[in-house]
């Protein structure tokens, strides 16, 4: 049984051992990477700065555009807010205060108009108008019992 157990802690050993060499020979390949990328960045890195500086200046300019777009639109979408408010005002409902001058200044051009009457009637240019005299409903209504309501209802009102 020893045999057996050395023999398994051998090959354990083993599996082990090629583990740990796997992981030393992948850190030497990403280590030989990394050098081999930073000598071809140092290459071409100026060249790569100004295509990167180059496209940094596309994308401002467009920023810059929808920028100006955006504040453009938000000016207009305000100029529309600030005439419906304006139309708002103009439509507001009418306040006591208001109806109550009204009613006086109407007053006042009503004692105004009575006076002026007066005034025309008294020199004799005009003469005063008479009050008509309220309609008289027609006798034929009045004959057959027909109230003029039922008349303009289309019929005789019905009982239910």
């Amino acid at each position: 049984m020893t045999d057996e157990k050395n023999k398994m802690t051998d090959k354990a050993s083993e599996i082990a051992k090629n583990i740990w060499l796997a992981g030393v020979g992948a850190y030497g390949r990403a280590v030989d990477e990394a050098h081999g990328r930073l000598e071809k960045a140092g290459v071409e890195s100026p060249k790569l700065f100004r295509d990167l500086v180059k496209a940094g200046e596309a994308l401002e300019e467009e920023a810059q555009e929808a920028l100006q777009a955006g504040q453009q639109a938000r000016h207009s979408v305000e100029e529309r807010i600030n005439r419906v408010r304006d139309n708002f005002n103009l439509q507001r409902p009418v306040k006591g205060e208001d109806l109550l001058a009204l009613h006086e200044k109407i007053d006042r051009l009503n004692n105004k108009v009575d006076a002026l009457s007066a005034a025309l009637a008294a020199s004799g240019v005009v003469k005063t108008p008479r009050k008509k005299a309220a309609p008289r409903k027609k006798k034929a209504a009045a004959a057959t019992g027909r109230s003029t309501s039922a008349k303009t209802t289309g019929g005789p009102k019905r009982r239910s």
